[in-house]
């Protein structure tokens, strides 16, 4: 049970201490469901383990302002604890903190000057083609409709435009098939492979402005697989590299970028999501960079579901609390005060206070 009266940071505890790796989110969704349902100025709807709340006040304008519920696979960091003001845990900054947060605002702000729609969906961890937002999405597109949307994504408070592209590729290295005690007869794989892995050495990644935020793209190895018995020389070797663009990129530009980058050899996309340019030019964002980023903006540098709702035609920003180099990592912790922190300028700004 999830006590939306307690403060920001303990509910925060609360909700990490609900294991919700990806694709186990349902008893958090649950807790989350049970919370909302309870406040009698919302309209509560699910999808699968995603849960979306409204106000139908009639105001002329709509907010969204969306967080996803799961996280990476646990590390040995559940339940969560306090030390030096911080809270340590599996999530508290990616993005547990930012669903306290929500859920605060949810509770505190019966009558905003904005309708707000609060998502809370699952498996943004994982594929694309398993995010929970997507899924909204394709069943019910009037669940996101809003004029500007925020995702709680952890940005140290500082409000982050656009954010950048991923692709993940597989390039594969071919050889020829022979016994291992007669190696000359073959041609190893997983040797040529080496060549994709200079490519990757040498890689100098862009730094290009856009819109007036500096991004930085990356270029890297996450897995490689070959091998077929410890008496064989191997014939493939496939090593699977993700790719991190900046927004004035699309897609395709990105995907004809490495082929060039691994030009002989195979290259098979995976997985891709497109970046989101920051738009921070919409009077929307303008006016929430003024009031609750007190005028400064950064690139996100990171792939987030303002690209999911770029697509939908919604601006959209990130802000909330957490560090997001802390993202992911087994020490991952969030500083206290900043989530109460994150509380007070939100309500302050759907309040009209600010």
């Amino acid at each position: 049970m999830l006590d939306l009266t307690s403060d920001a940071a303990d509910l925060t505890a609360a909700i990490v201490d609900i294991r919700s790796e990806s694709g186990d989110e349902k008893i958090l969704a649950d807790a989350v469901e049970d919370a909302l349902s309870g406040l009698d100025h919302l309209s509560v709807s699910r999808d699968g383990d995603a849960v979306v709340a409204r106000t139908d006040l009639g105001r002329p304008r709509r907010v969204v302002v969306a967080g996803h519920i799961d996280t990476v696979p646990i590390a040995d960091n559940v339940p969560s604890h306090v030390a030096d003001g911080r809270l340590y845990g599996c999530g508290t900054s990616d993005m547990k903190a930012g669903v306290a947060v929500q859920l605060k605002l949810a509770a505190l702000v019966p009558e905003p000057v904005h309708d707000v729609t609060y998502v809370f969906y699952d498996n943004e961890e994982v594929d694309a083609s398993r995010n929970g937002l997507l899924r909204l999405a394709r069943n019910h597109p009037e669940w996101l409709a809003g004029d500007f949307a925020i995702l709680m994504e952890p940005t140290d408070g500082v409000i982050e435009g656009g954010c950048q592209g991923t692709m993940r590729v597989e390039v594969v290295a071919r050889g020829k098939r022979s016994h291992s005690a007669r190696s000359w007869m073959g041609e190893n794989a997983i040797h040529g492979a080496g060549a994709i892995l200079d490519v990757l050495r040498a890689y100098a990644p862009r730094e290009p402005e856009v819109e007036g935020l500096r991004f930085h793209e990356g270029l890297n190895a996450v897995f490689i697989e070959g091998g077929v018995a410890g008496n064989v020389i191997p014939d493939e070797c496939v090593v699977t590299v993700n790719y991190r663009f900046a927004p004035d990129l699309s897609l395709a530009e990105a995907e004809k970028h490495l082929r060039e980058v691994f030009d002989g050899f195979e290259v098979r996309v995976v997985d891709a999501s497109a970046a989101a340019r920051p738009g921070l030019d919409d009077p929307s964002a303008a006016a929430f960079v003024t009031a609750v980023g007190e005028g400064k903006a950064r690139a996100k540098l990171g792939w987030t579901d303002v690209s999911r709702f770029s697509e939908l035609g919604v601006p959209a920003v990130n802000y909330g609390p957490g560090d997001p180099t802390l993202a992911h990592t087994r020490d991952e912790y969030a500083e206290i005060a900043p989530i109460r922190e994150a509380e007070e300028r939100m309500v302050a700004w759907l309040t009209g206070a600010r």
